[in-house]
């Protein structure tokens, strides 16, 4: 009984990781993400100029023709409306900027909110067309920023009812949805992380590794990080890239807490080449030594060393 009970378990994890790891020819029907450069997400920036007690985007040309002087050709935006779009467009061709990705908020988790939520990303999808953006990135919002309160069963089976729903119309379009996370869903044993991967078809949706918030959500793990990698890595379509020191962010991107020498290595064995997103943010603790012009320059020449062969 117990040779065939460990018969059992043995086909049993073979067949969730499959489910779990979809057949590459499943992604090849997607928009190819190999030539992509390195991106960057407005958030950085937004932390950058919230500390010289400026604020991003307040005057939209300013900031990108300061973003482009990094040495940046990519910017991932934080977009909440079809006007923000439409807005950036004619700036991005200004300074020859591609965003061939974008991170959007959705609310699925309560039915009255979430159709609303899948036709506003639906709209910024059509809008976002001249620019021939292919990912979509989406951290379903928490039931409230800041606080300890978890959604319930009821709570995550409609958020991923919704969020694969919301994918499979991205994908009608020529769109990848990459899931996304930050703290709280790795709580409670992951259980919402987990259970939006788990309920939703690989084909529909793809993951955004959030390395650094997979980390320190998970109590500062990288056992749980590479964890992470095993279980969904051929659901990574891009990568959030942020670094830390004794559990504090950095100016720059470097050695430290997380091992991205080991990221990019396991990534480049399992034939991933997901977009790569600097988000090399700043909080409370952290150094202050430069602004956000040299602090990208230095990120960027770090990131091409350590994701060498990963990078378009």
């Amino acid at each position: 009984m117990s040779s065939n009970r460990r018969h059992f378990l043995t086909s049993l994890t073979a067949f969730a990781g499959s489910a779990l790891l979809p057949d590459n020819q499943l992604l090849l029907a997607q928009p190819s993400i190999k030539s992509f450069p390195i991106s960057c997400n407005s958030y950085a920036w937004l932390t950058f100029y919230t500390r010289q007690g400026k604020t991003w985007m307040a005057d939209p040309d300013a900031s990108l023709a300061e973003l482009a002087q990094s040495g940046l050709t990519a910017y991932e935006p934080g977009v909440n409306s079809v006007e923000d779009v439409t807005k950036l467009l004619p700036l991005l061709k200004k300074y020859n900027l591609a965003m061939h990705s974008l991170y959007v908020n959705s609310t699925l988790h309560r039915p009255d909110e979430a159709q609303k939520s899948i036709e506003l990303v639906l709209a910024i999808a059509e809008a976002a067309r001249p620019a021939g953006t292919s990912i979509f990135v989406t951290n379903p919002s928490p039931i409230k920023w800041g606080s300890d309160d978890d959604k319930t069963d009821t709570e995550l089976i409609e958020q991923a009812r919704n969020l694969d729903r919301l994918g499979a119309e991205l994908r009608k379009r020529g769109i990848i949805l990459a899931y996304h996370t930050h703290a709280p869903e790795h709580r409670q044993a992951a259980r919402e992380f987990h259970h939006m991967l788990l309920a939703t078809d690989p084909k529909n949706v793809s993951l955004c590794l959030d390395a650094h918030w997979v980390y320190r959500g998970s109590g500062n793990s990288q056992v749980a990080l590479f964890d992470v990698v095993k279980l969904y890595g051929k659901r990574i379509v891009e990568v959030h890239i942020r670094q830390s020191k004794d559990g504090i962010w950095q100016e720059i991107f470097g050695n430290g807490d997380i091992d991205y020498q080991r990221l990019a290595a396991t990534l480049k064995m399992m034939n991933i080449r997901p977009n790569l997103v600097l988000e090399q943010c700043l909080e409370k603790a952290s150094p202050n030594t430069m602004g956000p012009i040299e602090a990208h320059k230095q990120d960027l020449a770090g990131v091409k060393s350590t994701f060498a062969g990963l990078t378009g």
